[in-house]
Parts: structure tokens; sequence; C-alpha cells
């Protein structure tokens, strides 16, 4: 319960697909003018991203890894169908967002026209892509974790589009410089909220410096010990 909770906090404000390694950038800045807008887009992201991870964690468990065709018998153990990880991943977004395009279009063409080309275009955005990939890299374990991973990956770029775009409506009002108005002052926006959130960096690794800590003085305590027994030994050789 422990790993899944700091996987899920973790992925969502620590590894911010946005704000940490700045993936779906494209979709983030061309889709925040409206705070209703962002909503549906973050909420087919994190839709997809749920089920896409997932699902490519089972193809690179049974069917990509080095022997991982060992279920089909011996004589494929040797098998290493790691280099079909790109194709594989992105068919499974594609069908996906495929999916989530029929779904909206029948029964929120509102949203369905505002989204326009950037619906479809989920298919190919980064941060979908990016969190099969960073979910194959850090070797999650588990098919739990996978779908945990999933789902906050998702969440931490519905929240950075909806932050975004609550700010974007207010700046309206604002008196921005010229030469900033638009992008200009979007990406400065973006680049601040990116160094906010680098303070949660903190949450998950307080404890685990205090038990790195521990450990040191205890190997040094048993370093210690050792070695007084060791001079003891000596001494009644000696003696």
């Amino acid at each position: 319960m422990i790993e899944h909770l700091e996987l899920f906090f973790k992925s969502i404000f620590i590894d911010n697909m946005v704000f940490a390694v700045f993936l779906g950038m494209c979709s983030y800045l061309a889709v925040s003018k409206k705070v209703s807008t962002a909503v549906g887009l973050g909420a087919a992201v994190i839709f997809v991203l749920a089920i896409t991870v997932p699902i490519n964690w089972l193809l690179d468990q049974y069917l990509l890894q080095p022997g991982a065709l060992k279920w089909l018998g011996d004589d494929f153990a040797s098998y290493d169908l790691s280099f079909l990880s790109f194709i594989m991943f992105i068919a499974t977004i594609a069908t996906m967002v495929q999916l989530v395009e029929i779904v909206v279009e029948k029964f929120s063409p509102s949203l369905y026209n505002s989204l326009g080309i950037f619906l479809p275009l989920i298919a190919v955005n980064c941060a979908i892509l990016g969190g099969s990939l960073f979910m194959q890299s850090r070797e999650i374990e588990t098919l739990g974790l996978a779908f945990n991973y999933g789902v906050s990956s998702g969440i931490g770029w519905f929240l950075a589009i909806l932050a975004i775009a609550s700010i974007r409506e207010k700046i309206r009002y604002s008196s921005v410089p010229g030469p900033l108005r638009g992008l200009g002052i979007t990406f400065i926006i973006t680049g601040l909220m990116g160094i906010g959130f680098l303070s949660f960096g903190g949450m998950l690794t307080g404890g685990d410096e205090e038990t790195k800590d521990t450990e040191k003085q205890a190997s040094k305590i048993e370093v210690l010990k050792t070695s007084e027994k060791e001079l003891a030994t000596n001494t009644k050789i000696i003696d």
C-alpha cells in the first residue's frame, strides 16, 4: 500500500509530465485558453494513460522483453522483441485514442468541436508515449503499479493544464506588456510553476535520508565493535 501511495504522489507532484520532463507541451499550450476545454482534454489524457500503460506493461512483460516468450515454450525463451516496443506502444495508444474520440463525439459534440484537431493528436502526444516508456525504463513490477502510474501521471498532466488554463483566463484582464502577451507570458508562468513543483521533491526523500544516516551510524558502530574485538584478541595473544 505504501508503495502505491508513494508512486501516486511522486508521479503527480515530483515527476510531473509537464513541469518535470516537459512532455505534452504542444496541447498543453494550445488547449489551455479555456478551463472547460482543458478539463475535457485532461480527462481524456487520464483515461488514455490509465488504459494504455497497463496494456503496454502486459505487452512488455509477456511479449517484448528478452525471454518474455518463454510461456510459449523453451524454443521461444531466447527471443528478444524489444525492438518492437515503439511500434506496439504507439499502436495501442492510437487504438485507445480512436475509442476516446468516438465516445466524446457521441456524448459531447460541443467538447469534441472545441478540442478540434488536438483530440486525435493525443495519439502522438509525447506525454502518452512517455508514460509507457517511463513505465518500461523504471521497470515497474506489477500490473497494479502500472495502472497506478498511468492514472497518477494523467492526473499530474491534468492538474498542470487546469492550472495554466485558470491563470490564462484571469490574465486576460491584466495589463500584460505587449511583447509578452500570448505564449510569452504563458512560458514564463509555466517555468515559475515548474520551479514551484520542484519544492515537492522533499516529500519522499526526507525519510530516506534519515534511514541512510541511521544505516551509516549502525555500520560505524559495527566497525568499531569489530576493531575492539580484534584488538582484544591481539592483546590476549601477546600476553
